[in-house]
């Protein structure tokens, strides 16, 4: 994050901090999106230096979409542009409201359309190859079986995997207590086998600690050094899960998200338990895993369906009957 944060920035981080309860992620990245912002406006002379609070005001729209075809320029994604521009448009909000602002600039500025993305998934033999990797028997593997069998069964995020901590899991009921975002809290269930892989790692979970308490919160996966495991480390744990099982793709933590979602639908779960159990706020979020299930029920129809069969090359179609 660039430059100091005045006064506007700070009481728009207390906002979304206190009165939204947005993720600190989420609001470490709105911040450094307008901090991105004020340092092109004021380098391209468009926002007096050093005017500060007063410098918000004199921003128009013009300002704004010069903002955004310089990012455009530097080949930025689509989905990232939107995302600043929609912070943008919040914090321009947000001071329109208290009375900073006379008028809204970003109001009038139209965002770039996120580009649809249907979902990476793994079929259920795929998943099924990466669940029998030999994760070995030592305390970090029986770790790294138990954290992918319970990132499967349950789908939830990385960052609530990671963030999960022993009082999260209910043995007893089959279920564990994720905070997504937002901070919001959810109950998702977890498969049976996923548990027993989770309990079988815990009960040498102490290895990791080297003779040091739990004191506070006490992560239920731990890396070499004792602390809780890294994002990163997941990630790195996954891959080299899935060069080992012989699936020759690009298969991120995501990837198994997706496919817990796509296998829930193709089995006929309802739409809204699935948005339910992912964390969604939006069921429209959810929404885009029906465009991979109809492509496969799109492939099993033409596979099976007589009249979805398509003609051999050279060969006329049967022509219809005269009728009665």
């Amino acid at each position: 994050m660039k430059g100091p944060l005045d006064s506007h920035i700070r009481e728009f981080e207390r906002y979304l901090t206190v009165e939204k309860n947005v993720s600190p992620h989420t609001v470490g990245a709105y911040l450094g999106d307008l901090c991105q912002f004020r340092d092109f406006a004021s380098a391209a002379g468009m926002m007096p230096e050093g005017a500060g609070e007063e410098g918000w005001g004199k921003v128009d729209p013009v300002v704004i979409r010069s903002f955004l075809a310089s990012l455009y320029r530097a080949k930025m994604k689509k989905v990232t542009i939107g995302r600043k521009m929609a912070a943008l448009r919040s914090f321009f909000r947000f001071l329109l409201r208290r009375g900073r602002i006379d008028v809204n600039p970003a109001e009038s500025v139209q965002a770039p359309k996120g580009e649809k993305h249907v979902p990476s998934v793994l079929s259920v033999d795929e998943v099924l190859k990466l669940l029998s990797v030999p994760f070995g028997e030592d305390v970090l593997g029986l770790r790294n079986r138990a954290l992918t069998e319970l990132f499967y069964t349950t789908g939830i995020r990385l960052s609530e995997l990671t963030g999960l901590n022993l009082e999260d899991i209910d043995f007893s009921q089959d279920l564990v207590k994720v905070r997504g975002k937002g901070r919001r809290e959810r109950i998702v269930p977890a498969g049976s086998s996923a548990l027993a892989a989770v309990r079988e790692y815990l009960e040498r979970r102490s290895e990791l600690q080297r003779g040091r308490p739990d004191l506070g919160e006490a992560p239920v996966f731990l890396s070499k050094s004792g602390v809780r495991l890294a994002q990163r480390d997941v990630d790195r744990i996954l891959r080299k899960a899935v060069r080992r099982s012989g699936i020759v793709r690009n298969v991120s933590p995501h990837t198994l998200r997706h496919s817990f979602a796509t296998h829930l639908l193709d089995a006929g779960a309802d739409l809204r338990a699935i948005q339910e159990m992912l964390g969604h706020k939006s069921l429209s979020t959810t929404q885009k895993y029906t465009s991979v299930g109809i492509s496969r029920l799109m492939e099993v129809y033409d596979r099976a369906h007589p009249r979805a069969k398509r003609p051999e090359d050279g060969a006329e179609p049967e022509k219809a009957g005269s009728g009665t």
